[in-house]
């Protein structure tokens, strides 16, 4: 049964407050109406785009949390973080991330989202990365969208190491791992 477009656009800014991450193409199953209707229904109720949500989201859940680099500077977009435990985030790879003539992505920007997540998981106001051992398992193309995921495996804080592992994926499928020894203060 179809809803009137009012009712419809109430669940929709409920619904899409209660999961800002939801895409337009699960909102128009849900709501049972085309996609390009869910993006008007936005467009009316100044809902912006998933991309927005999910950078606004970010900045304002994470801008506090991140201790040890601006949130500004983390490659990607982190959607998920708990401090000296696990962190994740997404990178979209868009031309100016790709090499022209085969349209697949530089590794050093599949490696920077990697790097810069393990230096963001890390509760210290000071954390570098002292030592890495890096594997790119698939390359990555343009309009792919990567998503990592860290895990920080060991905090000795006797020698101020944090030992953070952390897997890349597109669509489920690994296409980086990396071991990251990071180097922390020893006094936090």
């Amino acid at each position: 049964m179809r809803r009137r477009k009012k009712d419809r656009q109430q669940l929709l800014m409920t619904t899409i407050k209660d999961n800002p991450f939801i895409t337009d193409e699960e909102l128009a199953e849900k709501f049972q109406v085309s996609v390009q209707t869910i993006r008007l229904d936005r467009l009316e109720l100044s809902i912006p785009e998933l991309r927005e949500r999910i950078k606004h989201v970010a900045e304002t859940r994470f801008d506090d949390e991140v201790r040890s680099l601006p949130i500004e500077e983390v490659i990607g977009e982190i959607i998920d973080i708990d401090l000296d435990h696990s962190a994740i985030s997404i990178f979209d790879v868009k031309e100016e991330h790709v090499f022209k003539r085969n349209q697949i992505a530089r590794g050093h920007h599949v490696f920077a989202q990697a790097n810069s997540l393990a230096v963001a998981v890390i509760n210290d106001e000071l954390a570098l990365t002292a030592k890495a051992n890096i594997q790119f398992k698939r390359s990555v193309n343009q309009n792919e969208r990567v998503i990592a995921k860290a895990k920080v495996l060991k905090i000795d804080e006797e020698i101020g190491r944090t030992f953070v592992e952390v897997n890349s994926y597109v669509n489920n499928e690994l296409v980086f791992l990396g071991e990251f020894e990071m180097y922390r203060s020893k006094n936090n």
